[in-house]
């Protein structure tokens, strides 16, 4: 229900009414719609804040992990580490892991760990422990969490013992995050190029129609595989890693521009854009101002749905030894410990990578499905 008052205006009576729910609906603007689908999409959201999770411990890794990426000989491809909470005579003592013992298993020539149940090692939150920088800026030494003595493995280690906790988030910063860099880099190329090529049309739009076709037509993993050998192996981690994301970007954008090139014809004779240009507009102006925030919430669904398969592309080169290499870490880098059968029947946690990599790129489907519902205007 509306709410009416009444106030004196230069001595006459005006009737002041509040808006009602249904009003402030149909007056509402597109963004603020769109937003009030989106929270009703319980799944969408859910994914969007899981993805907000995910990002803000890839960003603040270094806090997280309680221990530096560096090998520990004495525990090669131990298993991940149990967590207990009552001790072998049925005491509680709070969270804590056993001792590692460890022998060499004469009949498979493999190194079996077992509990050691005369030693408990307490977990210890907020931890003081190995320094490190903070986002490369501030020294600090406080870890979420560590034991007071001894070690603690909650995804085990790899075939340099090597904690895998550590390196699953350490590797998060770059899986995650060249998916973002690799789609905006795309993004724009897309854009641009099609835009210009839907708005002045004629021989233009026929030359870039062809060479979009040129690069659709390549196959994405042999020319990724072929770029990415062609990087010089002496090159930084940072150059390569942006080397990675132009690579990823090559061919992304082409279908991207298609679809504006196909917005653009359709928008360019509406009479909000006839009207604009007849009051004086330029052409910049008119695409950028007119015309490409008419399908805005398109481009950020497409956005949304171009990401894991960004991550995807990554996984795969790092996988094949064609992406990301040592020291930078990556989830596709870390699954390449499981490229054999023999390895994943006796390490299974070597394919934890691989269980991140599936989640995420759910979550980034199940919220492009809900952007997707928010932005219909038939929903």
């Amino acid at each position: 229900m509306g709410v009416s008052a009444d106030t004196e205006v230069a001595g006459e009576q005006v009737n002041i009414r509040e808006f009602t729910d249904e009003e402030r609906h149909f007056t509402a603007g597109q963004w603020t719609l769109m937003w009030r689908k989106m929270r009703r999409h319980r799944l969408g959201m859910f994914s969007l804040c899981l993805l907000g999770i995910a990002y803000f411990f890839a960003l603040t890794y270094d806090f997280w992990i309680p221990y530096k990426e560096t090998s520990d000989h004495g525990f090669l491809n131990s298993p991940p580490s149990r967590i207990h909470f009552w001790d072998s005579e049925g005491n509680f003592q709070g969270p804590f892991v056993y001792g590692i013992k460890s022998e060499l298993d004469p009949v498979e020539f493999k190194r079996v760990y077992e509990d050691d149940l005369s030693t408990i090692n307490k977990i210890v939150f907020f931890q003081r422990g190995e320094p490190y920088k903070f986002w490369g800026l501030w020294e600090m030494d406080l870890h979420f969490f560590g034991v007071e003595d001894g070690k603690v493995f909650l995804f085990g280690t790899d075939r340099l013992g090597r904690d895998m906790f550590s390196r699953v988030l350490a590797g998060a910063r770059i899986s995650l995050s060249i998916g973002l860099i690799g789609v905006l880099l795309s993004f724009v190329l897309g854009v641009v190029i099609g835009s210009v090529s839907g708005y002045i049309g004629g021989t233009s739009d026929i030359l870039i129609q062809r060479f979009i076709e040129v690069v659709i037509s390549i196959p994405s993993i042999p020319l990724w595989m072929a770029i990415g050998a062609a990087i010089p192996p002496f090159w930084t981690p940072i150059q390569r890693y942006f080397a990675i994301t132009v690579v990823l970007s090559v061919i992304g954008w082409a279908g991207l521009a298609r679809v504006v090139r196909g917005k653009i014809l359709e928008l360019r004779e509406h009479d909000y854009v006839m009207a604009a240009k007849v009051a004086g507009a330029g052409h910049m102006r008119l695409i950028f101002d007119h015309m490409i925030p008419g399908f805005m919430s398109y481009l950020i669904v497409s956005l949304t749905l171009t990401v894991p398969n960004m991550i995807l592309a990554e996984t795969s080169l790092s996988f094949l030894g064609l992406g990301i290499r040592e020291p930078s870490v990556s989830w596709g880098s870390l699954m390449q410990d499981a490229q054999n059968v023999r390895s994943i029947a006796l390490y299974p946690w070597m394919l934890i990578p691989g269980l991140f990599v599936i989640v995420v790129v759910l979550l980034f489907n199940f919220m492009g499905d809900g952007l997707r519902d928010a932005a219909d205007p038939y929903t």
